[in-house]
């Protein structure tokens, strides 16, 4: 499915950006991009930096656009919908990036039975690397999940879900980068702790991490079998594997999954979801 139409964001920020960056790598041309976005010298930036178009307001951008990305932060719906209502149409393909509004929550407030797809990407995304999902409203057409999912890949993975799961992957892959980079920060310390230069530590631990990220993706083995590869008998994995056992590592990484998941689905309940 080639990606021959015109592009409009509402909003302008970093996930936003990530977002040209991949559709001018896939081949969609700059003049077919156009974003909102009220910073003067945002626009400015991202006109500069992209070539692509700017709009003075939302509606100049949906009105040019097949595919229209709401990529405010959800609090600015609430404000930013009432200007809309004459304006949208089922014409378009509405693709909501903003965390924890519902496909129902953005349908809900026009008269049109307007096309929604709500998406849950992370920050991996800004250098093409991320990890999203992708879940349908209640009136997309036929193809408008793959076409939204096909965007998704130009920056990273892209997996089709059921909304109810969209918390889930919230809780998991949205807030995952932090856990990682807690553990990468961890890593460091400790390398550091032991008489190593603080640079080559990170260096070692985010490319670690990266690499095992890699084996793992582009493998078929389950994490156990790549783990046992590592872990000789007697050896220094097992000794240090066996502390993290004794603390309860992975069970804390469980609960963090759940507890984040837990404050998704609160925090879609204060925005209407």
């Amino acid at each position: 499915m080639p990606l021959t139409r015109r592009f409009g964001f509402i909003g302008g920020g970093n996930m936003a950006e990530a977002l040209i960056r991949g559709l001018l790598t896939g081949g969609v041309p700059p003049t077919a991009i156009i974003v909102s976005e009220p910073l003067a010298e945002r626009a400015e930036f991202l006109r500069n930096s992209y070539g692509v178009g700017t709009a003075p307001d939302s509606r100049g951008a949906i009105s040019e656009s097949d595919v229209v990305i709401l990529a405010v932060k959800p609090q600015v719906w609430g404000t930013l919908h009432p200007h809309l209502a004459d304006i949208v149409s089922r014409d378009a393909l509405f693709v909501s990036i903003m965390a924890g509004v519902s496909t129902t929550a953005i349908e809900a407030p026009f008269a049109e039975k307007i096309r929604v797809t709500r998406v849950m990407p992370n920050t991996p995304a800004l250098v093409l690397e991320g990890a999203s999902a992708v879940c349908a409203g209640h009136h997309t057409l036929p193809g408008d999940l793959l076409l939204t999912q096909k965007i998704f890949q130009l920056v990273g993975n892209s997996y089709i879900l059921d909304e109810k799961l969209l918390d889930a992957v919230t809780g998991l892959s949205g807030s995952g980068p932090a856990y990682v980079l807690t553990f990468m920060e961890a890593l460091a310390d400790a390398g550091v702790k032991q008489g190593l230069p603080r640079d080559v530590a990170l260096g070692l631990a985010a490319q670690t991490v990266l690499g095992t990220a890699k084996l793992l993706l582009e493998g078929k083995d389950h994490p156990a079998q790549l783990r046992d590869k590592v872990t000789s008998p007697g050896g220094t994995t097992i000794a240090g594997l066996h502390v993290l056992e004794q603390r309860a590592f992975r069970g804390a990484i469980m609960d963090a999954v759940e507890a984040a998941t837990r404050r998704s689905a609160e925090l879609g309940a204060t925005t209407g979801n």
